[in-house]
Formats: structure tokens, C-alpha cells, sequence
């Protein structure tokens, strides 16, 4: 059904009303998708400008108003999501469609997929707008990255209502990362004021030296589907900061918040061709990336496997390459910690976002002389937690991103199984007045050789190691290709200390889940977690700069 006809009511941008199809106010996420999730229409799609927005969906009649009419669901698309490439949206050579994971019936965007052309040309527009951008002033970098930031926050709820939809994470926790995401662009606005260099006394009489940072170049940004919004705005915030011209490739699981993001930035005062859109799979659009040779500079966050490809592929053509792959974290909980703070750091590290996290705790290692306590209370917290769909309320954890990782996560379960890891709770597929994604949180006792005890889960699946005391269970921490981050519940400031030195990793916690990072400092691991400089906080412009040296000395 299409609605041609929209009427601001004034110059305010009082909730408009779409009279075709309900009384109600109906909330506008300007510049295309509208949503009202508390009638029984959570969508209407019109055309806008170059937005083409066609669908009526419904699921009930509003509690407000219960003679709402009642909209039968539609195939039809919600959204229409195209690559921005050189300043200008353009269509796909094909489309895909990107679906709800707590509804399957609903599709939440139909969007444009590049192929290696498409792909070509928004590096070309990158590489062609490059030397404007980098010789734009601070200011006026700041000024840009500032205003995108003052979107973000204001349209907060309306971008994590989408990213609930299209990823599954509960509206408290998307509308979080929505609001992060504008904070991130704002501390990057600040440090593009910062970026600088330094001066130093030369060893020779009447020579100067200076030395400074500038910006590497084209930039191509490959982030996953878990942080739709947030991860690609701590890529293309410094990355724009620093002076260098972006092409963004997000995962083909969230298009949706791609596009989202990218139709903000398209709007601040950035040169044509500065900031790019392409979206599609890894083995077309990612892999043109990757080998471009005007791509200087390339930052990948997702899985290992695809992670030592990236590097292999871009390193042979000495492209500067930044990696986050993952983690296997451990959450140690000594004999001396609160046991209710250590489960409520376990719960949150383990299942919230649905496990979904590269700093999810899927190790709890427990000494001895409190194991069996703790896994008591971890169990009857893990029987309270609500799991549905992530726009209800109160729900704790919504559903698995896509059948594809539902089906890795029930393996991985079904392993454990045949190794013979002892089951405690959960791990089963649930059914939900929603056809969707759904399980329930999975914890299993292990023995450090399990796989479960060793691999990447991507889900709500943890493990239990017992340890035999404090030395043990840092052993048992460090025993693992991967370096996050690692966690330590204890009241003991002589071993949170000897944990915090000792423990191989990126960033270490005490006290606090694993899961729950600052956005201005920085983020990354060792081992098989990352490679190459840190992103986030004033680190990040060691990757998106390049040093040079000047010296000088007066004719």
C-alpha cells in the first residue's frame, strides 16, 4: 500500500499524521523511515526526497487506541537502503533483503549490493576527494564530525529502534549504541583539534626538526554485524578526523544501520567522495577492498579466520592493515570475591547482547573452595533471565543475529555434549509468539581441553573451569590463543594487582564484567585478538596518520 501524501503540521516538526492509514501520531524518523512502535503500525514507508519508503506494517491494535485498525503483515519492504558513493545514492547491480531476527516474517530493509565495479568507483571518488579533505582545517573537520555526533544523539531512539529490529539487541541496549555512536563522533570532533606533532633538538648547530602527523589516505572499513552503529563510528570518526577519505563496507546483516549512519554523515559539509557507502559480501566487496590498490589503510573487526585473510591479502601489497578478531575472554572469580557481584559480572559479560560480543565472558574460571556456590546462584540468575523479542519490555535477551549463527551455536552445544562437558542449564531452542532466532542461555562445566573451554562461541554459551587457587586460575586464563581481555572478581588488591600485570590480554577488569568498554581510550588485545595499532581514544590516530619527519635549516 502505498501513501502518497504526508502533512507536517508545523514548523516545529510536530508528529505528522499519515491519514490514509490510521489517526494516530505517527513518530517520523526524518529523511526516510517512519515508526511508531506503540500503535499496532511499527513502520509506514513513503517516498521521500531519493528515500523510496513504500510499506504498511502492523502487527496489533494500539493499547492507547484499540480501534486502531489491525494491518495484515506484508512481504513488502520497510526500507530501501543504496550505496552513497561520490556524494550521490546509488542502486545495486542486485539487492538483497535484511531480516528482522525476532520476526522472520518481517523484512526490515531491501538493500543495494555492490559488485567489484561499484566498488571501484567509490574508491576512486575516496582516492579523487582525498587531497581536499586532508588539507581542510581542523576546525572545519570538527565542525562536520560534530554535527554528525548532534544527529546521532537526537535521533537516538528512532537509529536503535532500527538497529532492534535488524540485529536483535533489546531497544534499552540498541538505543544505547545508537547514543554511543553520537558521543563517539563528538570526542573525535575534540581530537581533531589535537592532532599534532612535536618538536626536537637536532644534533647538528642551526638544524631544525619537527615531526609530524598526516593523514595515510583512503581508508576502507570492514565492521561486523554486532555494534551496527558503533563500531563503524569508531572507524570513521578518527578516520575522518585525521584528514582521510572513507569507504565503509558494513556487514550484510545490518545494511539497514548502515545506511542509517551513512545517510547522516552524507548531510554534514564533507567534500563529495570523503565519505563512501558499499555494501555487499565480503568475497566481492570486501575482497576489492582488500586488494585495491588505493586503499591505504584497512580496519577489520570480525572473525580470525577472515582476519589473517585480510592480512595476507592486504600486507603483500604493504597496505596498513588494523585487525579485531575476537576473543575466548576468561571472568576469574576468586574464593575471597562477593559472590553476588561476580555472578551479576558473569550474567552481564556472558549472555547479555545475547553473548554476542568479542568481550563476552565465555570462560568463568572459579576456585575451588567457591565453585559449587557460585554455579548455584549462576544458574538460578541464568533461570530469571527473560529471552524474547527485543522490542518487549523486559525482555534480558533477545534473539541470535541470523539462522547461520543460531545453527554454529548449536553445535558448539552439541559438542560440549559429546566431550563430555557437564550441562547445567539451558542451551535450547525456544518458540516465542514470534517466529525468531530464539535460545536460551547455555552454561556447561568444562574441563580445559574442551572445545568449548577453547573456541569462540558467538552466543549465550559459557563455560565453568575450576581452579585451585589464584596462580591456577591465571594459568588457566592465559591458556588461550586469544588476548581481549580478562576479567577478576576479588576483594584481594595484591592479586587484582598480580592479575592485572600477568594476565596476557588487551584490557583487564576487576570487579566489573568483561563486557563494558570507554569510548575514549583505547581498545584491542594481543595473540590472535588484534594486530596493528589500538582503535579508540587519542590511539586511534596512530593508525589513520603516518609520521613524518621534517629538518631545516635556514639558507
Amino acid at each position: 500500500m502505498d501513501v502518497a501524501f504526508l502533512r507536517q503540521r508545523d514548523q516545529q516538526q510536530e508528529l505528522p499524521r499519515l491519514e490514509a492509514c490510521t489517526d494516530e501520531p505517527v513518530r517520523v524518523v526524518r529523511h526516510g523511515v517512519f515508526l511508531n512502535p506503540v500503535s499496532g503500525i511499527d513502520s509506514i514507508q513513503i517516498f521521500i526526497g531519493k528515500i523510496s519508503v513504500r510499506f504498511l506494517h502492523s502487527a496489533a491494535p494500539s493499547a492507547i487506541n484499540p480501534g486502531a485498525p489491525t494491518l495484515k503483515r506484508s512481504p513488502e519492504v520497510q526500507l530501501s537502503a543504496r550505496h552513497y558513493i561520490n556524494g550521490r545514492w546509488e542502486t545495486g547491480v542486485t539487492s538483497g533483503l535484511s531480516i528482522n531476527p525476532s520476526d522472520l516474517r518481517e523484512t526490515v530493509a531491501e538493500y543495494a549490493r555492490a559488485d567489484r565495479s561499484q566498488t571501484e568507483q567509490a574508491v576512486r571518488a575516496a582516492a579523487d576527494a582525498f587531497r581536499a579533505w586532508s588539507m581542510t582545517t581542523p576546525q572545519r573537520r570538527a565542525d562536520a564530525l560534530d554535527q554528525i555526533g548532534s544527529e546521532i544523539l537526537a535521533r537516538k531512539d528512532e537509529l536503535g529502534l532500527l538497529l532492534a529490529r535488524e540485529e536483535g539487541k533489546t531497544l534499552p541496549e540498541a538505543v544505547a549504541e545508537a547514543a554511543r555512536a553520537g558521543q563517539i563522533f563528538k570526542f573525535f570532533a575534540g581530537e581533531a583539534l589535537r592532532v599534532g606533532g612535536e618538536t626536537v633538538a637536532s644534533l647538528r648547530p642551526g638544524v631544525h626538526v619537527d615531526i609530524t602527523r598526516e593523514p595515510v589516505g583512503v581508508a576502507g572499513l570492514i565492521t561486523p554485524w554486532n555494534f551496527p552503529l558503533a563500531i563503524p563510528a569508531w572507524k570513521i570518526a578518527p578516520a575522518l578526523a585525521c584528514g582521510n577519505a572513507v569507504v565503509f563496507k558494513p556487514s550484510e546483516l545490518v545494511p539497514a544501520c548502515g545506511w542509517a549512519l551513512a545517510e547522516i554523515i552524507g548531510r554534514a559539509a564533507l567534500p563529495a567522495g570523503t565519505f563512501n557507502l558499499v555494501m555487499g559480501s565480503g568475497r566481492e566487496v570486501g575482497q576489492a577492498l582488500i586488494e585495491h590498490p588505493l586503499v591505504d589503510a584497512l580496519s577489520f573487526t570480525g572473525s580470525a579466520a577472515t582476519g589473517e585473510r585480510v592480512l595476507q591479502a592486504a600486507a603483500g601489497r604493504r597496505a596498513k592493515v588494523q585487525l579485531e578478531m575476537g576473543g575466548k575472554n576468561p571472568l576469574v572469580v576468586l574464593a575471597d570475591a562477593d559472590l553476588e557481584l561476580a555472578v551479576d559480572c558473569a550474567v552481564q559479560g556472558a549472555f547479555f547482547s545475547t553473548g554476542q560480543r568479542c568481550t563476552a565472558s565465555s570462560r568463568l574460571i572459579v576456585e575451588a573452595r567457591v565453585h559449587d556456590a557460585f554455579v548455584a546462584r549462576l544458574k538460578q540468575r541464568m533461570a530469571a533471565l527473560k529471552v524474547g523479542h527485543a522490542l518487549e519490555p523486559g525482555v534480558d535477551i533477545g534473539p541470535v543475529a541470523d539462522r547461520a549463527q543460531l545453527e554454529e551455536n548449536m553445535a558448539a552445544i552439541a559438542t560440549a555434549r559429546e566431550e563430555g562437558a557437564e550441562h547445567v542449564y539451558g542451551g535450547d531452542l525456544l518458540q516465542r509468539p514470534s517466529e525468531g532466532h530464539y535460545m536460551s542461555p547455555a552454561l556447561f562445566l568444562a574441563q580445559p581441553n574442551h572445545r568449548i573451554a577453547r573456541e569462540e562461541i558467538f552466543g549465550p554459551v559459557a563455560c565453568v573451569l575450576r581452579a585451585d587457587d589464584a596462580e591456577h586460575a591465571l594459568a588457566l586464563a592465559n591458556d588461550t590463543p586469544f588476548g581481549l581481555c580478562a576479567g577478576i572478581c576479588t576483594n584481594s588488591l595484591r592479586h587484582a594487582m598480580h592479575f592485572r600485570r600477568h594476565a596476557r590480554v588487551g584490557m583487564t577488569m576487576v570487579n566489573l564484567p568483561t563486557a563494558g568498554i570507554d569510548y575514549h581510550v583505547p581498545f584491542g588485545g594481543r595473540k590472535a585478538s588484534s594486530y596493528g595499532a589500538r582503535e579508540q581514544g587519542r590511539h586511534a590516530a596512530e593508525f589513520y596518520t603516518t609520521v613524518k619527519t621534517g629538518y631545516m635549516k635556514a639558507a
